[in-house]
């Protein structure tokens, strides 16, 4: 039985003896019958943002951290000790804290985590042409055919990938390597943090049967429910009824539920998907209802949504605000801009009026941007086209950013970014 050394990746056509690499001894081996044939990789990110503040600061690195907003907000991210304890993505922070109370609390950095995500992408990239980021911490990776350009089969780059990861970046993945994207997105939710698991043609089948049919993609809450009226609680409920039956209680989910359940997947790792809008948004600690407050808040989202667009080479021809109000009713409003931009200052002067006509007195517990109608870069901000106050708005951007790629996210701002009162 083939076996690949996580450490080292030194690569065995059977496993060494006594369970260690006989390379560097370690007992991390990954032993697999089809290790040399399996292609199709997910990689998620461990803990993404709470292992990103623990690798910045030091000092959180020995006690629970949840990453979120402290009063008001939610729980964006924790680390697995804060998940030993219950603590979860989503759940309100005070109750988080209930469960957790030694629990360090941090605020979101979203924009030093899309950079983290862009060095993981980047790493990514290195390993094989056909990358399909699913969010900002995980990605399918078609290792197909890339064992000649590498000198070793599909597992051994990815566990070196995994290890360049950790070393360059300072933060630990998850693995999950079979022959379809379904089975190896269920591989890489195994073993966490660090795991890495395959799972294989042979045993696609049996290794479904006892899971929980909610492991089927697409089975949420509700579905669960319907199916567990249904008498369906597991893969195996599913195996075992007649397919022409599940299409017919459940339409194209019966026959996407009967597929998966026997271990089929035809997706293909997709790299080009096109990206529908880039926003980005805050939950205040406390009602904002002024104007001024409001529009102080959105700068910074100004600012992040401007460096995405960047990143990624698109420009934006509209620009979407959001709002929640203290009793959680949703708010949007858009306008198309004249010209597509890519500047943290268009979108600001074109949500800015925007804000200030909301802001009636009510109270208001969210605020987002969102940069939408998105189109190539090249066609956003020309002087030429676009007149001297742009260029030079473009000017200022381009020297922030640069003194901020050198020294750090803090070293320069506008003063309309700097700290705001709550009002």
């Amino acid at each position: 039985m083939a076996a690949l050394c996580r450490d080292c990746t030194s690569v065995y056509d059977t496993r060494p003896d006594g369970g260690r690499c006989a390379a560097c001894g370690s007992l991390r081996l990954l032993v697999h019958p089809e290790l040399s044939q399996l292609a199709i990789a997910h990689i998620d990110c461990d803990a993404f943002y709470a292992s990103v503040e623990q690798r910045d600061n030091p000092a959180l690195r020995d006690k629970p951290l949840i990453v979120g907003g402290y009063r008001r907000g939610v729980v964006t991210s924790c680390c697995y000790a804060a998940r030993a304890k219950g603590v979860r993505s989503a759940m309100p922070t005070y109750r988080a804290m209930q469960l957790c109370p030694e629990a360090n609390v941090v605020k979101p950095r979203m924009a030093v985590y899309s950079k983290v995500g862009r060095e993981v992408r980047q790493l990514m990239d290195t390993a094989s042409p056909l990358v399909q980021p699913i969010s900002i911490d995980e990605a399918f990776l078609d290792m197909g055919g890339t064992g000649d350009v590498h000198g070793g089969p599909p597992a051994q780059t990815i566990a070196k990938l995994a290890g360049r990861i950790e070393r360059d970046i300072g933060i630990t993945v998850s693995v999950g390597l079979s022959y379809n994207k379904f089975l190896a997105k269920v591989a890489s939710d195994l073993g966490k943090p660090r795991g890495f698991t395959a799972i294989g043609r042979a045993e696609a089948v049996e290794f479904l049967r006892s899971r929980q049919a909610n492991i089927i993609s697409g089975v949420g809450k509700v579905m669960e429910r319907r199916l567990a009226a249904d008498g369906i609680k597991t893969v195996g409920d599913i195996q075992a009824t007649d397919e022409a039956d599940l299409v017919r209680r459940y339409g194209a989910m019966g026959t996407r539920m009967a597929a998966l359940g026997r271990g089929e997947d035809n997706r293909a790792v997709e790299t080009d998907r096109d990206t529908k809008s880039v926003s980005a948004e805050t939950t205040f600690e406390t009602d904002l209802a002024r104007g001024e407050a409001l529009t102080a808040e959105i700068w910074p989202l100004c600012e992040e949504v401007a460096a995405r667009l960047k990143q990624q080479d698109l420009s934006a021809g509209g620009v979407t605000l959001k709002l929640k109000t203290a009793s959680f009713r949703l708010l949007t409003r858009s306008r198309q801009l004249d010209t597509p931009t890519r500047l943290a200052e268009v979108l600001f002067r074109t949500a800015a009026p925007l804000v200030e006509r909301e802001a009636n007195g009510q109270r208001f517990r969210l605020i987002g941007i969102s940069a939408s109608h998105l189109g190539p870069g090249t066609a956003a901000d020309g002087p030429e086209l676009f007149g001297e106050d742009r260029a030079r708005w473009a000017k200022i951007e381009d020297a922030m950013a640069s003194v901020r790629g050198r020294f750090g996210e803090p070293a320069i701002a506008k003063g309309r970014g700097f700290k705001r009162r709550p009002s």
